[in-house]
Formats: C-alpha cells, structure tokens, sequence
C-alpha cells in the first residue's frame, strides 16, 4: 500500500509492503511531517524557527524538538570542519539541511514502532528503506542532474538511507560557510545506514565541492557518487556494492 502528500513544500512518500496494513498509519506519518513543517519552515512567518530568527522567542522557551536539532546541527558542524552550518549568509538559522533527513529518519521509527518491516520512505528525494520489496532489495534511482528524466545509476538498498545534495534544482541553496560557492560539482549522492547520516553529511560534502567525495570516502559507513560540472563521477571505494 502507498500514499503520498505534499508538505513542506515536497512530496512526502509512502510505500509499506507489509501484510494488514492499517491505513491510519499514513494520516500518522503525514501529521508528523506536517509537525516538523509548523516548527521548522522559513516560509511560515508563525513557525518556532520564524519566530527565533525574528527574536520573538527565547533560548528558555525553545521546543525539545528545536533544542535537539540545534545540538545536531552543532554537531555536524563539528564533525565537518564547519562545512555544515545553519547560519546563513544573512545570519538568520536555517535547519532544513538537518531537518528533512531527521524527520525522515523519526517517522521510520514510528513506522518501526507499530509493527512495519518493509517499508519506502521518501520526502523530497531523500530515502529511508527498510527491509525488502516482496523479497528483494528496494530500487532507487539517481537521477541525471542535467536531466532529471533520465536516471544515471540505479540502486539496490536494504536498510539503508539515500541522500542527494546539489543546486540543480534550486540554483545555490546550498553554500560553503567556509568561502565562496564552488560550482565545479552538481550533485552529491550518499548512501548511509539512515537518512539522517547520509543526509547531513552529503550537504556538508557538497559544499565541499571535489574534495566531498574524499570527505566521505574516509567516513564508515558512507559511501559517495559524485557527478561534476562536466558529467563525469567520481564514486567512493565500496559504493559499486549497492549498483543493482
């Protein structure tokens, strides 16, 4: 059984191949993004994170949740030698390079929590995959950056998450905290053992520019395809395993 909705401005997919499939768990899920969507989104002038960045709202009187995601952000900032940053250029707090894969990654959980093993989660192009497809691994493409039609690599997954980063779509929403945007690469793909990792770390890396890929090449767990300015990839040591 599946469903999708748009919310928070994407798509929001959900594919369960379990048997007795209660169809209440999709209204579950979607109200859960619709919840993240009321805290995190910019674009609601009445969201928790409008209402700090306008100084409306004090550290004291911050959610569990925004408190949780300014910890990870922290985090990640450091784990990524302040390649990641929800700080923009503007100084205003930005959290959805954490936010999508984070909430992705929670609704697997409350999918997990009621009984669900074999699962498709996907918000925005960004993928969790639990167990199997009536027996065989999940299929995901990569899409072709130039050409969103075509799909360049297709992808066997078995418990695992799928991000990709790159300005394709939406020029230069993704910028270096660290310098000037590089340009030289297009699209960044990461495989990880969850949405939230891959997720977080293939913006850091895209920011990165070439040097992404060697980034997570050497982080466990990870693995990379990367696709610059001139249509060629460049993939981590392992990330073959997953080609179907």
């Amino acid at each position: 059984m599946k469903q999708e909705k748009i919310i928070m401005g994407m798509t929001i997919r959900i594919e369960i191949v379990d048997p007795n499939v209660n169809p209440q768990i999709f209204d579950k899920i979607f109200s859960y993004f619709e919840e993240v969507d009321q805290k995190f989104s910019t674009y609601k002038k009445d969201s928790e994170i409008s209402k700090i960045n306008e100084g409306v709202l004090k550290e004291q009187n911050y959610s569990e949740d925004m408190r949780e995601i300014f910890y990870l952000a922290e985090q990640t900032k450091q784990e990524t030698h302040g390649y990641f940053d929800i700080k923009t250029p503007d100084n205003t707090l930005d959290t959805c390079g954490i936010v999508k894969g984070w909430a992705i990654k929670n609704a697997a959980e409350i999918l997990k929590g009621m009984g669900y093993r074999n699962f498709y989660l996907e918000a925005g192009g960004d993928i969790e995959v639990s167990g199997t497809k009536f027996s065989q691994r999940w299929q995901v493409g990569i899409r072709h950056p130039h050409k969103p039609q075509e799909v360049v690599k297709v992808l066997s997954l078995e418990n695992k998450g799928i991000a990709t980063s790159g300005n394709y779509v939406h020029e230069n929403h993704i910028y270096n905290p660290n310098g000037k945007n590089k340009k030289d690469i297009v699209s960044l793909t990461v495989i990880g053992p969850n949405i939230y990792e891959a997720d977080r770390f293939a913006t850091a890396a895209f920011a990165m520019g070439r040097n992404g890929i060697f980034f997570i090449e050497n982080l466990p767990g990870l693995e990379g395809y990367m696709i610059d300015k001139y249509g060629i990839a460049t993939m981590t040591s392992n990330f073959e395993k997953y080609l179907a």
